[in-house]
């Protein structure tokens, strides 16, 4: 099967890295300058530097030649662009592609998802996100991970497992895309807010109680969108949760950690120099919880705390202050 991976990240390199190993593979990537050090040098200097790029990956700044590679029942296309740019990605795919995105996240302003983010560019796309527990860096290096192709099209996501279930790296299969969304999105929010937390050395209760009670938001959120309880308990969910809130490689993280020690978020974004999609997200969490009535109190905090309204010592008195209740 050929693939076609759109962005040049250090995601879409990662996975690049992987599916070259087993058939022809092309790594799309927008700026030809970038390309062109690419191809030359073998490695993707500005966002996966570690990892050398095999000679089996193509690599090309020409939209067109991505598609032809992937055109006419010859492949699929995995979009590996931050969510910002999902919607121009699918908009200009052919008709007749079949699609992954790897995006985690609330589409800025609108506050969809990435099926819906899909269905309004191209509803007759045959279309899915691939998720789960996975830093870059470990998949390129050739590391354990478990991933969860999701999409109410079984034969996409059997075709995902063709393309991508090799040695290292295991595809699972899911119907329920929105939970699995939802999963990949909410973690993101929950890592800022344990990363504040262990910047304030809060203690391991602390975060123990955060990740807690955040899959417990994360569920209730994900429910009222049509998600299935489930879902959360698996690698898009908890999974995810469990990795991102505690890895020093994950972005959102770090984000939590520097706003803890009392750094700015315009000077936390700018010396990351990658996405941290939880920044963005956040705020269409909220928007969305509240249109469903569901309660997140902690997603309400770190929304807070990146507004600059409140202290990460006041968010933590707000939701310490809280009243008492059942747990379930």
């Amino acid at each position: 099967m050929n693939l076609a991976v759109l962005g040049g990240g250090a995601w879409g390199t990662a996975l690049a890295v992987h599916s070259a190993a087993y058939q022809p593979t092309m790594l799309w990537v927008r700026d030809a300058q970038q390309a062109e050090r690419m191809r030359a040098a073998h490695r993707n200097a500005r966002y996966l530097n570690e990892v050398a790029l095999p000679s089996a990956l193509r690599i090309t700044a020409d939209h067109a030649e991505a598609m032809a590679h992937v055109r006419g029942g010859m492949g699929m296309a995995i979009v590996a662009t931050p969510m910002s740019g999902l919607a121009e990605r699918l908009r200009e795919l052919p008709g007749d592609v079949p699609v992954l995105w790897l995006c985690k996240g609330f589409q800025e302003g609108s506050g969809l998802l990435g099926h819906e983010v899909a269905r309004a560019v191209q509803p007759a796309l045959r279309a899915g996100v691939l998720s789960g527990p996975s830093f870059a860096l470990e998949v390129a290096r050739g590391q354990p991970t478990a991933l969860v192709a999701a999409s109410p099209d079984a034969e996409l996501c059997e075709q995902a497992v063709r393309a991508l279930h090799r040695h290292h790296l295991r595809i699972y299969t899911s119907t329920d895309p929105i939970g699995v969304e939802v999963g990949g999105a909410v973690k993101n929010v929950l890592a800022i807010a344990t990363g504040i937390a262990d910047a304030m050395a809060l203690g391991q209760n602390a975060r123990a109680a955060l990740v807690t009670r955040g899959l417990a938001e994360m569920t209730r959120l994900g429910v009222a969108l049509g998600g299935r309880p489930e879902t959360f308990m698996g690698l898009s969910g908890l999974g995810d949760l469990v990795l991102t809130t505690t890895g020093d490689l994950s972005r959102n993280r770090q984000v939590g950690l520097r706003l803890g020690s009392g750094l700015a978020l315009p000077k936390i974004l700018a010396d990351l120099g990658h996405v941290a999609e939880g920044v963005h997200t956040a705020p269409m969490v909220l928007q969305r919880a509240r249109v469903k009535g569901v309660e997140m109190p902690v997603t309400a905090a770190v929304v807070e705390v990146l507004r600059g309204a409140l202290t990460p010592a006041g968010a933590l008195e707000r939701l310490m202050g809280r009243d008492a209740r059942a747990e379930i």
